[in-house]
């Protein structure tokens, strides 16, 4: 068997994997790119592990445009004030059957399912005084209006010393369910770190007899002190505002990845059970800005060398991976780097991930597999030319007669048993698989 057959481990002990709608399209994709992304997945990615769609914000915003959101939007809600679909851009969620039809022909792909929410009711459910399904509260009595997103009017926070915010929830929660949802990206949840609504969601989610995973966002200053309560209630959880293709925003995931990688995956009560993901938030590769909050529509303004070492980071620090980019009309080269299993490998069967050394513009990880036998290196540079390294093989762990391959080449590497030259181009990296010569593969 060769490296890159390597099973794919199950989902649970795993980051997850997909597409997210909001650096191509922010708050205004359709069901018609939804279903263009999800079949290009089906297609050319989803044996590579890549298996969740998600929709981002604003999907029950009827006049959603690039740039921003609309002040006081015209929110579709139903008389719960739960948010229902936009039919003018989701045409199968007319009548009321919400997110149903897509889910089910995202499902029938083969793929998951999930959408994005904001924290708390909308403040037009609010206004309305639209009462909470299966109690006798209305929404203006569960409110805490002063408890506001500060970058999105659409929503109120919950005053969960009410019995019918968590009521709120749960309702709104169970209607994913009904829909098939198996993903939900629940947004303005960690800065400031909003304890009560994070557990009253995971409340929710638990009580909708539906498996769904919690992504919690942003997470601009998130501490580790949460690590517990963060495991206990969320398949993954950002620790950064929103990342776009600019390299001091990728630079900057350095320090923080190397804070939370020794925690990735890792269950609270310990054993085998996984813990929850430390996000470095969307990778704004190939197709971006076609109708987005930031920038025009363009090409990722990453360089290629970037765009390998944002990845290498993500991967050796077992970060959860979503593609930003539009699918069907990024580049070939971009979908290549997304699919490469050797590459890939790192993520899934990696363990002991750190950050080892940070010395000037060279910045050196390393990890093992889960073999007990291999171990991975990624050497960064960050400086703004091109820098040749030599990297003593003690400090990767290695033995003298390992062989090395670097897997975004798909090359073997000589080496002369002592130390392992690496020529990087600015802002660079590669990553090495190091394994003992009688290992097969």
């Amino acid at each position: 068997m060769t490296r890159s057959a390597r099973p794919i481990p199950e989902r649970h002990l795993r980051p997850p994997m997909g597409w997210n709608s909001w650096d191509c399209y922010g708050t205004t994709v359709t069901e018609e790119e939804v279903l263009a992304n999800a079949t290009f997945m089906r297609d050319h990615m989803l044996g590579h592990g890549w298996d969740t769609v998600v929709v981002d914000i604003q999907w029950y915003e009827p006049t959603a445009r690039t740039h921003g959101y609309n002040p006081d939007a015209p929110l579709v809600l139903d008389g719960h004030g739960r948010q229902m679909p936009a039919p003018n851009r989701f045409p199968s969620a007319a009548g009321g059957a919400g997110f149903g039809p897509l889910a089910d022909r995202v499902h029938r792909l083969g793929l998951r399912f999930g959408l994005h929410i904001m924290r708390g009711i909308p403040r037009r459910a609010v206004a309305a005084r639209l009462p909470v399904a299966g109690t006798d509260f209305t929404a203006d009595e569960i409110a805490d209006t002063g408890s506001v997103c500060p970058w999105n009017t659409d929503n109120y926070g919950l005053n969960h010393d009410h019995p019918g915010a968590q009521a709120y929830y749960d309702a709104q929660v169970a209607q994913f369910a009904r829909w098939g949802v198996d993903f939900v990206k629940a947004d303005d949840m960690l800065f400031p770190y909003h304890e009560r609504e994070i557990s009253a969601y995971a409340r929710a989610i638990a009580r909708s007899g539906r498996p769904i995973e919690l992504s919690l966002s942003p997470g601009t200053d998130v501490s580790l002190a949460h690590l517990d309560h963060l495991r206990e209630t969320a398949t993954m959880w950002r620790v950064c505002d929103d990342l776009w293709d600019r390299w001091e925003d990728v630079e900057a995931q350095f320090a923080r990845m190397a804070r939370w990688a020794p925690w990735q995956g890792t269950a609270s009560t310990g054993g085998s059970a996984a813990g929850g993901w430390a996000d470095a938030d969307m990778l704004p590769l190939g197709r971006v800005g076609i109708r987005a909050e930031r920038g025009d529509d363009r090409l990722s303004a990453l360089t290629r060398p970037e765009q390998i070492s944002l990845l290498t980071l993500w991967l050796i620090s077992r970060s959860p991976l979503m593609m930003g980019g539009d699918l069907p009309t990024s580049p070939t080269e971009t979908i290549e780097l997304l699919t490469n299993d050797e590459v890939l490998d790192v993520l899934w069967h990696s363990r002991d991930n750190r950050e080892v050394l940070r010395e000037k513009d060279l910045v050196l990880w390393t990890a093992r597999d889960t073999d007990g036998r291999t171990r991975y290196a990624a050497v960064f540079s960050l400086a703004d030319s091109p820098k040749q390294v030599t990297v003593p093989l003690g400090s990767l762990g290695a033995r003298p007669d390992d062989r090395v391959r670097e897997l975004w080449t798909r090359t073997d590497t000589p080496h002369d048993g002592h130390g392992l030259r690496a020529d990087l181009p600015a802002h660079g990296a590669a990553l090495y698989r190091l394994t003992p010569p009688d290992t097969t593969g």
